[in-house]
């Protein structure tokens, strides 16, 4: 009898050892990648000629669906409010996907970010009425553009770039709430949403995400300005980590997935240290006129600097210069995540 359980026990080790070593392994390379999915918020939206101007490339909660076509020919607009930077995003300048049709572009640029985006309204309220949570971004792309846009899967990526306002509008809650006792408790709650939307898009087949951590809101030019800022260092850090986490358990649980969370705290902060070695001449305040229109080619009359030479763009925002640094980093960040 005892002979015949260990036969049992060993026979099920061998066969649980045969399907583990069947695990489906990763595969990422980022030269090959030619096609870039992204949701999140302002810092990723791009502003496309059937989108909500200075919040997305198609569509708002009242105009949520859209046609074949209505998609096919949209295009990537590139001004002063193409992004929330006042020139070119970190995922324009990732994919070099500038303007004009993204089905044109050697790095495809499918970009359904809104800016104002939370993660849920089970947590923080819309911004305005046509915002498109991350929630909704993906039932979006889900319903309307999945079966529309040609794409070889296992050449793409999934970026999302998410959670900047869902702890800003969160930094003045009390608990408990939502089941929670604490920040950390509901940060992970409000993750947790964000990994259970980026299912729908595994089953669509697709293996590859990078998540983006938060940037240092700490250091924002108001936060610099008090003795109790809001979100503070250790709510940054708190969410950051719980983000790195859950990227690990998806990889985990997730057969042949590579989830990569790109540090954005850490090389802004570093930038933010050192920003003369970066061109950066202003770390503590944005020029009040940013969205003149003649901004570009006149700042010497709003009493301004360059543009360029400004960290933040504005009280929330970095500037299109910074965006540039940080997708160079990026890039080199996955390259170095081959597999």
């Amino acid at each position: 009898m005892k002979l015949s359980l260990i036969l049992v026990f060993f026979g099920r080790a061998a066969i649980a050892s045969v399907l583990g070593s069947q695990k489906q392994k990763p595969s990422f390379n980022w030269p090959e990648t030619n096609f870039l999915l992204a949701f999140g918020d302002s810092y990723t939206f791009v502003h496309g000629t059937a989108g909500r101007e200075n919040y997305s490339f198609i569509g708002d909660e009242f105009n949520f669906g859209f046609t074949p076509a209505q998609l096919l020919t949209n295009e990537i607009v590139q001004n002063q409010t193409g992004t929330s930077a006042g020139g070119p995003n970190w995922v324009e300048y990732l994919t070099g996907c500038l303007s004009g049709l993204p089905s044109k572009c050697k790095k495809q640029l499918w970009d359904f970010a809104f800016a104002g985006a939370d993660v849920s309204t089970t947590f923080t309220p819309l911004h305005h009425n046509y915002t498109i949570s991350l929630e909704r971004q993906i039932e979006q792309w889900n319903t309307y553009a999945r079966s529309v846009i040609p794409v070889d899967t296992s050449k793409a990526l999934v970026a999302v770039f998410i959670g900047i306002n869902d702890i800003n509008d969160s930094d003045k809650y009390t608990f408990p709430r939502n089941n929670a006792t604490d920040f950390a408790s509901f940060y992970k709650l409000i993750i947790d949403a964000e990994f259970k939307a980026l299912e729908t898009v595994w089953d669509a087949g697709y293996r590859n995400y990078l998540f983006m951590n938060l940037p240092p809101l700490d250091k924002t030019p108001s936060n610099l300005k008090t003795s109790t800022p809001l979100p503070n260092a250790a709510m940054v850090h708190t969410w950051n980590s719980l983000v790195t986490a859950a990227s690990q358990g998806f990889s985990a649980s997730h057969s042949g997935t590579k989830a990569m969370v790109f540090d954005t705290y850490t090389y802004l902060s570093k930038i933010l240290d050192s920003p003369a070695e970066y061109g950066i001449k202003n770390t503590t305040a944005f020029c009040p006129s940013y969205n003149a229109p003649d901004i570009e080619t006149n700042w010497v009359a709003y009493g301004c600097e360059r543009i360029e030479e400004y960290f933040w763009y504005n009280s929330g925002h970095i500037t299109w210069r910074v965006h540039e640094l940080l997708a160079g980093e990026v890039e080199r960040f996955l390259s170095g995540e081959r597999c």
